[in-house]
This record gives structure tokens, sequence and C-alpha cells, in this order.
């Protein structure tokens, strides 16, 4: 591509958080001409994560991702934020990874490149026509994060910028333990306290009571902040989090949550176990677990059939404050379509239906995150009893599970607005 003046490639905004859109454009082309739209990451874990698009300049030399059809790549169509959703490991990577930021007070450096004609491999070998660095931030200028080690608690929490006092949250991950942090950041860049609560390790506090004890100090030490509005504090969980945020909603009598998200979870949770009974449940199931043509490993029949007996699962009709449920059609690790079914028909029966909210996505995995993340359809997973590493397929489609975060993502942030701001939340922006 011979020319004068050099191609511009400007992203805006450069610095913007996880979940704001960006424009990247293409300038100064020759008209009709092919070029490659690349974008790479490299992780904290020294890992190279890239995607990138086939597109044709038009008449005016120009290429608007916003606006603009793929011709192939990693995605096809008009895809505003398909260089971030449709992100996979380049080439020779070790297999089975998942990007994750951990330190939130830095951004995720994303390099956008274009290159000349239509290429799909051997970015690093030759020169770009032009590139431009973007920051994604999952933390706005303004949010506080204070580690809280207080009450046998262990956790982040992250207050908004500004006088306050703002609505609370208490935030879970799932089952594979650790300390994330990177939701809870983002929820405070929307107007949120919120506290990313470190799990235990199962088995680590001894009694399913202690661990009942654990989950309402934590509650507490959000609804007990001189920053939160003590009577509007909510509880937000995925996978396993959600199974614990139903159960302290149905049967806590010292916290009283204002409203539940929960995502990709389950009622399952025989009353009186601690969390060690889900590791057992997959020792005793262990002839339901499938395994698919990779060798990857499917959960999802464990607790099937869903009990009948309420001893075995949460008595959500004792649930009374308004929850939303999100899930994907295709989560191939807990069966959360039959448990929302079976959920749903339990609320119906107690006459609390109407505090029930559900979205279900088609062709979406477990793994539901926050807009724009890239989507891993099997990762590895160290199973904590027996420490096997093995391979999990959570499910989804790229293209349907990345339009289900996206859309699940601005129905979480609406749920809470409604329910735990009464007037126009305060929103930071970058």
């Amino acid at each position: 591509m011979s020319q004068t003046i050099p191609p511009i490639l400007s992203v805006l905004p450069t610095r913007a958080l996880v979940d704001e859109k960006f424009k990247v454009l293409v300038e100064n082309l020759p008209a009709g001409s092919p070029v490659t739209v690349h974008s790479l990451h490299h992780s904290e874990d020294k890992d190279y994560w890239e995607a990138y698009a086939h597109y044709i300049s038009d008449h005016k030399g120009t290429v608007s991702v916003a606006e603009d059809l793929s011709f192939g790549g990693t995605y096809t169509g008009i895809e505003p934020m398909g260089l971030l959703w449709s992100m996979r490991l380049v080439p020779g990577s070790q297999k089975g990874l998942r990007l994750r930021k951990m330190d939130v007070h830095s951004p995720m450096l994303v390099n956008i490149s274009v290159y000349s004609g239509h290429i799909a491999e051997g970015f690093r070998e030759q020169p770009p026509l032009a590139s431009a660095l973007t920051e994604r931030w999952y933390m706005a200028p303004g949010v506080r994060r204070i580690d809280i080690r207080e009450k046998g608690v262990r956790g982040t929490l992250f207050i908004p910028p500004g006088p306050g006092p703002f609505p609370g949250l208490m935030d879970m991950w799932g089952g594979s333990g650790g300390l994330m942090e990177y939701r809870s950041a983002l929820l405070a860049s929307h107007g949120y306290v919120s506290l990313a609560l470190q799990y235990f390790s199962p088995g680590e506090l001894k009694s399913a009571e202690l661990e009942f004890k654990y989950f309402e100090a934590a509650f507490n030490i959000v609804k007990d902040h001189p920053q939160v509005i003590p009577d509007r504090v909510g509880i937000f969980g995925l996978s396993l989090g959600a199974i614990v945020t139903m159960y302290l909603a149905a049967e806590s009598t010292i916290i009283k949550p204002r409203c539940c998200v929960c995502v990709s979870g389950s009622h399952f949770y025989p009353r009186g176990e601690n969390l060690t009974i889900f590791d057992q449940t997959l020792i005793r199931n262990f002839h339901k677990v499938r395994v698919d043509e990779n060798g990857y490993q499917i959960w999802r029949d464990i607790i099937l059939p869903i009990a009948s007996d309420l001893s075995l699962k949460v008595d959500v009709r004792k649930i009374t404050c308004p929850m939303l449920l999100v899930n994907g059609l295709d989560d191939q690790n807990i069966a959360t379509v039959e448990s929302a079914e079976d959920i749903t028909q339990m609320m119906h029966a107690a006459g609390n239906d109407h505090l029930l909210t559900r979205v279900h996505y088609p062709d979406t995995g477990h793994l539901i995150e926050p807009p724009y993340s890239p989507h891993f359809r099997a990762t590895k997973y160290l199973v904590d009893t027996t420490k096997a590493k093995v391979t999990l397929l959570w499910g989804g489609q790229t293209k349907p599970h990345s339009d289900a975060q996206e859309d699940s993502w601005r129905k979480i942030l609406a749920f809470l607005q409604q329910h735990l701001y009464s007037t126009s939340s305060p929103k930071a922006k970058m």
C-alpha cells in the first residue's frame, strides 16, 4: 500500500471504564483498501490475547469499526466492541486459560493496530500502518479501595467518589475461591459501596453455622459502614456465590438484603451443611459427570434431577426481597435453567413470584462476566478436595454469549438502580 500521508488510527475515548464502548477509526487510507484491525493485550500472567477483523476502506479511505462490516477474523459483521469480546490467546499459547484482572489499580492496556491487507497471523512479524493504545479501567478515578480484615472477614471494600452515603453491595464470586475484585471495583464506579468478599477454603470454617455467621458478618460490615445507607444493601453472587446469596436471603434472621442479583446459580443447598457439600456432591455423583469430545468435564447433571425434598434446597419461598436471576441456556456447569424453573414454581406457590425477575440467554454459558470480557467456553479448574486439575466446559458460543454479557449487565445495573437508589444514581466516568 503506497501513499504519502500515513494512515491515522484513533481510539476514543482512549481511557474508559471496561463497560463503556469505544470507537475505533482509521483514516487516510486509499479508497477500497483491504486492511486488518488487530487488538493485542499482554495479561498480568504474561500471556498474549488478541482479536482481529478484516475491513475494506470506504470511498473516503476510512474504516469505522463501530459502523463497518468485518468480512472475517475473530468476528464478522458490525461489532463495535468485537476487538475486545472476541479476544483469544495467540496461537501457540497454553490452553484453557482465563483472562481476569487482578490489580484493579492499573488499567487493562489494549494496543489497537491496523495492517495492510487481510491477514490472520504473523502480526508481530510485520510493522503496522498505525497503532494506538487504549486504557480499560475497572476502577474509576476517585474510587477508594480498602482492605477488610475484621470480625474474621477477608475482602476488599470499594467506595465510590463523592460525599455519599451510597447503597451497598456484598459481592461474591464462585467456587474457585480467592479474592476477585474487578466486578466490585466496577460496581463502585457506578455508585455502590461494594465488598468483594474473599471465600474461605471449603472446610476451613468447620460448621455450616460458622460459615453462615461469616457471611452475615460480611454483610453487616457493608451495612454499618458510615458511607453506606444501611437499609439499602443488596447481595450480588455468581455461581456458588449466587447459591449463598439465595440461602442468606431465605434463612438469615440477622440480615435483610434490599435486593439480590444471582448470576448462573442454583438453589441446591442441603440445609445445615457447610460448603464442602458441593465437593462431596461432586464426588458422590461423579458418575453423572459427562466428558465431551475434547475431554472437557460437564458438571451440569450433578444436581439433577432437582429435588422435591425441601431439606435439599434453599426454601426460596421465604425470600422477601426482589431477586434477579441471570442464566445462560447453554450453561454446562450448573443446571441453572432447571433450577430457575423450580425457583419460579416455589415462589409462585408462596405468592411471592412478583419479587422474581428472570433473564436467560440462548447459546450463553456459565461465566457471565461484565461486558466486553472475552468468552471462555472451557478453562482449567482445580478441584478443591481432590486437588485434581481438570478442564471444565462452561458453555456458550462467543457472539451470543458476549451479547448476553452486555445485555445482562445493563439489566443488572437497571435492577440495582431501581431497588437501591430511589433517585438517579451518581455514576463515575473516566
